[in-house]
């Protein structure tokens, strides 16, 4: 039984085995933490300046056009360069612009332009980053640990999601916005030195040197592999349909009946779901078909929507929305690491810049999707429906794109 369970848990094998992985990880923690704080106080600054929801949404739109372009030029960079230095580079990147924000917090009147133009530059850092860090793995962990380390960097990605906000909040409530945004340089500084001991990671003999004829590249290699053409495009599938996020507000007040609280618990449902799964991931080493694995989680997560556009019972709502972040959970392990087994390591980090894109325009876009038709339909409408076409989807890529439902890792132990 205690075997079972073990065997149940997020394998920790990649930590045990492999110190520059731990280094990686734990710099990866604090670093996310960094992030979490910057997500609460710049909109809650701002809304405190402007009393306008409208500007702290033109937030998310800011950092959407800065992740969307700077990405991929990021990417090409990761290919180019030390990675190691890099990844130092983008940490104190961060934390300079977490510093000009607790400077701005600081003075006696504080700006409203800086908000927008220090959450445009820490947006386009981490897009530099989060690409890197991607790339840098299978150096780090090998072929055989890819799934379990890709499992164990969510695990952490969703703790810090779960945690960061609300030490965030805990900070600003209870100092300032100022010590806040310090408190987030400094973890920035520390996240560097973190990498610091993960040693110099140069890039491969005859690597290209940043720039269009280098992004070009990525895209043509991703343009001669169907497998990969058909992990990016299962995810913009679920994220266009099944992402009704955007809703959210009006199906938990109009639909279900609820207040402000209902809507955070349908907000926290998918994070909930990702950590639960997160969480219990230690099966995935051992999966060989993996690209299956892909289309099943997809087709959960579009089954689940479809529910949660059904009911009209709170906690169903959640428990559907839950279902679909474990699902989402399962569906991003994998296809990261079929990514990146597939890309040979001087062209990782190109597509993991192509990766970051569509991972941050997928949801944009379905926000926009769900609006819009909600606006000519109904709410129920068009949460079920966008439930329904994601499985479809689905299913047509499986169809269409069969590199994908083919897929297995011949290497899963």
């Amino acid at each position: 039984m205690i075997r079972r369970l073990r065997n149940l848990l997020v394998d920790t094998t990649p930590l045990r085995e492999v110190p520059r992985y731990r280094w990686l990880f734990g710099g990866h923690g604090i670093s996310w933490m960094g992030r979490q704080i910057t997500v609460v106080a710049v909109p809650f600054q701002l809304y405190q300046l402007t009393g306008s929801t409208v500007q702290v949404g033109a937030l998310g739109l800011v950092q959407f056009v800065s992740t969307l372009f700077v990405s991929l030029a990021g990417g090409a960079i990761a290919d180019a360069v030390d990675r190691q230095k890099l990844l130092i580079a983008s940490q104190l990147g961060l934390a300079s612009t977490a510093a000009a924000l607790a400077w701005n917090a600081s003075i006696d009147q504080p700006m409203v332009w800086p908000l927008y133009v220090l959450t445009a530059l820490n947006a386009a850092v981490s897009a530099v980053d989060l690409p890197t860090r991607a790339a840098v793995l299978p150096s780090l962990v090998g072929r055989a640990l890819m799934a379990k380390a890709f499992a164990l960097n969510q695990t952490l990605g969703n703790l810090s999601k779960a945690a960061g906000p609300a030490f965030a909040g805990l900070l600003i409530a209870t100092t300032s916005l100022t010590t806040t945004y310090l408190v987030e340089t400094t973890a920035f500084i520390i996240g560097s030195m973190f990498v610091r001991r993960i040693g110099a990671m140069p890039p491969t003999e005859g690597a290209a040197r940043p720039g269009f004829r280098s992004i070009a590249e990525g895209f043509s290699f991703l343009k001669s592999r169907r497998l990969l053409q058909a992990t990016f495009a299962i995810d913009l599938n679920a994220m266009i349909f099944g992402m009704p996020s955007a809703l959210f507000p009006a199906f938990g007040i109009e639909v279900l009946g609820g207040d402000a609280s209902t809507v955070g618990l349908l907000y926290a449902g998918p994070g909930i779901g990702s950590l639960i799964a997160a969480f219990t991931s230690g099966w995935v080493g051992r999966v060989h078909r993996q690209g299956r694995a892909v289309i099943i989680a997809v087709i959960i997560w579009g089954a689940a929507m479809t529910l949660f556009g059904s009911t009209s019972t709170v906690w169903v709502a959640v428990a559907a929305l839950v279902i679909a972040g474990a699902a989402d959970m399962v569906s991003a392990v994998f296809r990261q690491t079929i990514l990146q087994l597939s890309v040979p390591d001087h062209l990782r980090g190109r597509l993991s810049g192509i990766h970051v894109a569509v991972v941050a325009g997928g949801p944009r876009l379905g926000d926009f999707e769900a609006g819009a038709v909600a606006a000519l339909t109904s709410l129920r409408f068009s949460i079920i429906s966008g439930g329904a076409a994601c499985i479809l989807g689905a299913l047509a890529i499986a169809r269409f794109m069969p590199e994908l439902r083919r897929y297995i890792d011949e290497q899963v132990p």
